[in-house]
């Protein structure tokens, strides 16, 4: 049913069971799905052949008649003839008094071919399938008023049709963005268009009442903004285009955006659907901007979201192993990933053994960090080796600090031995010498930049420490760890670990509690 301005979007459908779309009919048997590159429809919408490739799109076609199903459940009465007996005649019934004809709503809901084959939306589709029928007989009963003053009455009498056709079209913003270009010369993205085909004066017993086109992805973005779900937004929007077939326009003067938004209002509730009504909604959101200016980046600019839910919310990432290349640096690849992910809705959680200050110093190289990004002081994290949990807006959910007879004994052999050093305490480093190797931590590693403690006692009083490393060449490393833990007799609650860094051939020997970037997710996971 999809209508003559529609026909150049649309591929000419093979028989049925071809394997690009799929069609729901419920005129005269159950729902059920089958394939075309086209769409199917039931009796109620006609299939198009393609005029042209501008689009080169396929839709996936699910159609309903309200009224339908009853009557095709009603078998035609076969004519009865009484043979003439000699002894009786039959005796004829009335005939049952003729009700009223029941206006027949066509609705045929599409989903435009580059949306993915998504569970959440092929659900919304089908209760469309239900709710659009619904609004339409609400809608039509309004009409009978005679408090509009603004409505464009070339629909007057919607009874005086047998019935009334109507398709609704879900895509993505692209598409909507070329048929906004192309019909109304607005080069963006727009959350719906209404397209009306009726022609006053025609007579003719069907009202082809016209096209909805609703992008999933701005009404997933204006859904999470107003704090709905995607189907209450794409109702709402729903409504509004529905509105905009029947003559409404809030665009033509104050006194028709008052008019359009009360209807918008009247037909909502009486739905029982969540949600204010499109022009409500958009009138707060101006007023809140003005308020509280968007500081929101090219990122949540249109096209970023995607319509659908992740099958998680968080992912958990090991910076330490996955996202650092061997200049201890995020690429751009991995940096787009990020990226898209989060414009996904999925929020990246960081797990390593960096401290803070050096993961948002490196997330900021590729313009990742910051309240908008995927790190900074109010988001949460794994860090120190799982030694410091933040949980949401940032706050310290975990910390586990080394014994500070452990420290002072560290300490002490890094002096005695001329060992480099280093202690982190949460977002510093303390060291108690200057050494090109506590440096490189630093300049090549983004560590916070140590600083130097006068003395052993000055260093355990600065404050409480997490973790301890000494720099220097991997078999010096492991006596030196294996001389910390004989000098404490700590052996049972300390991990002493090696690992290579690339700063002079040099290897980083760990003295921390026992625990893992593993273990402390648990932890945020409760918070």
């Amino acid at each position: 049913m999809l209508l003559p301005r529609f026909s150049h979007l649309l591929r000419h459908p093979p028989p049925p069971l071809h394997a690009m779309a799929r069609a729901v009919t419920c005129a005269t048997q159950p729902p059920h799905f089958h394939r075309s590159s086209g769409i199917a429809t039931s009796r109620c919408g006609v299939s198009l052949p393609s005029k042209s490739s501008l689009f080169g799109r396929t839709f996936h076609a699910l159609a309903r008649c309200a009224g339908e199903e009853a009557a095709t459940r009603r078998r035609p009465v076969a004519g009865v003839r009484t043979e003439q007996r000699e002894y009786r005649k039959a005796r004829r019934r009335a005939p049952p008094k003729s009700k009223g004809k029941e206006l027949q709503l066509c609705v045929e809901i599409c989903i435009e071919e580059d949306l993915p084959d998504d569970p959440e939306i092929l659900s919304i589709a089908e209760l469309l399938r239900l709710n659009v029928p619904m609004a339409m007989k609400l809608a039509f009963d309004g009409l009978k008023g005679l408090g509009y003053k603004t409505r464009d009455t070339a629909i007057r009498d919607v009874g005086g049709f047998d019935s009334v056709e109507l398709s609704v079209l879900l895509c993505n913003d692209e598409f909507i963005q070329k048929l906004n270009k192309e019909w109304r010369n607005e080069d963006h993205a727009t959350d719906v268009l209404s397209m009306s085909q009726h022609v006053p004066g025609l007579k003719i017993p069907i009202l082809m009442l016209g096209d909805i086109i609703i992008s999933v992805e701005t009404a997933a973005r204006q859904a999470e903004e107003r704090g709905h779900t995607l189907l209450d937004e794409i109702r709402i929007l729903m409504v509004h285009g529905l509105l905009h077939l029947l003559g409404f326009d809030h665009e033509i003067s104050e006194e028709a955006e008052v008019e359009m938004e009360r209807e918008e209002d009247i037909l909502l509730k009486s739905l029982d659907w969540k949600g204010k009504g499109l022009i409500k909604s958009a009138c707060d959101a101006e007023t809140n901007s003005n308020f509280y200016p968007d500081s929101s980046d090219d990122r949540k600019k249109e096209g970023s979201l995607r319509f659908y839910k992740p099958k998680f919310s968080y992912i958990f990432c090991d910076m330490d192993g996955t996202l650092l290349n061997s200049k201890s640096q995020i690429s751009s690849t991995t940096a787009n990933a990020l990226r898209e992910a989060t414009s996904r809705g999925v929020k990246i959680v960081i797990a390593t053994g960096k401290a803070r200050p050096a993961v948002i110093d490196i997330f900021k190289m590729v313009d990742l960090a910051g309240k908008d990004g995927i790190v900074s002081e109010f988001s949460p994290g794994v860090f120190l080796q799982g030694l410091l949990v933040y949980g949401r807006q940032g706050r310290e959910i975990f910390r586990s600090n080394l014994d500070p007879n452990v420290c002072r004994e560290a300490c002490l052999y890094s002096l005695e031995n001329k060992v480099p050093l280093i202690a982190f305490c949460e977002g510093r480093c303390l060291t108690l010498f200057h050494d090109p190797l506590v440096d490189s931590l630093h300049t090549i590693y983004h560590e916070p930049k140590a600083e130097v403690m006068p003395s052993v006692e000055h260093l355990l009083a600065s404050a409480d420490i997490q973790k301890m490393i000494f720099l220097d060449t991997d078999q010096r490393v492991e006596c030196y760890l294996a001389a910390v833990l004989v000098r404490c007799n700590k052996r049972s609650c300390l991990c002493c670990s090696s690992c290579a860094i690339h700063a002079g051939n040099c290897t980083c020997g760990n003295i921390e509690r026992e625990w893992s970037k593993s273990a402390a997710r648990s932890f945020w996971g409760y918070c």
